[in-house]
């Protein structure tokens, strides 16, 4: 799968965002903080995570979701779970105002790649941003260590079996259990970023896996790492 920072032809596009947050003047903020940026394009803000989903069935289709946690009418994680459902190439890093909720763990579990605090840095903002339009998670070490604990203890799916895998998808995932970013698996394995997008998302479809996140634990949980 092509990022949405280069298409095929080699070509850097934008990333195009959306923004979900029930507050106006906040998104006009983050807006005015994102206009400024060459490589991202605001295609649209949503007021709830209905007005969201809707707004993820126009185009130009959002690569982003910044989306907030409590809203009206569909709150975050709801959204989340119907925008995934429906849109699975869509990326999307939730805005929180504390870290401590218990529903930034259920919004990763429901597919979320991560998420942000809403008084983070623009430049943290950013980067974000940049890495889960990659398909790169953004977790802290905390929320991750009780991610990769539930899901290691959660029974194993019958239709996932990593026998359907190629070796190369098998190498992949194994560097996938050590949180390395595409770059540094390309870097490991001598292959292109490109061809390290395309495994991932080969990796997550047969697994029926959401994302990163999952087949690092998957990983763990079956023995594929990099100790072996």
């Amino acid at each position: 799968m092509v990022s949405s920072e280069e298409n095929s032809t080699g070509i850097h596009s934008k990333i195009k965002v959306l923004i979900v947050d029930d507050h106006q003047l906040f998104r006009n903020g983050v807006q005015s903080i994102l206009s400024r940026v060459e490589c991202i394009q605001v295609v649209g803000e949503a007021g709830n995570g209905e007005e969201a989903y809707i707004k993820c069935k126009e185009s130009p289709q959002p690569d982003v979701v910044l989306m907030d946690i409590h809203m009206p009418v569909c709150d975050g994680l709801q959204a989340t779970v119907n925008i995934k459902k429906s849109f699975p190439h869509i990326h999307i890093l939730m805005l929180t105002a504390s870290d401590t909720e218990e529903s930034l763990f259920d919004a990763v579990k429901a597919g979320a790649l991560g998420y942000i605090l809403k008084t983070s840095h623009p430049s943290q903002v950013i980067e974000s941003i940049k890495k889960v339009s990659k398909g790169e998670p953004v977790i802290p070490e905390s929320l991750a260590l009780r991610i990769i604990h539930e899901f290691y203890t959660e029974k194993k799916q019958n239709n996932a079996n990593t026998e359907l895998l190629t070796e190369r998808e098998k190498e992949v995932l194994k560097h996938l259990s050590v949180g390395e970013s595409n770059r540094e698996i390309a870097q490991s394995l001598f292959i292109s970023e490109n061809t390290v997008r395309n495994h991932i998302r080969n990796i997550l479809d047969k697994l029926h896996l959401q994302n990163r996140v999952q087949a690092a634990t998957y990983a763990l949980r079956e023995g594929y790492t990099l100790e072996e």
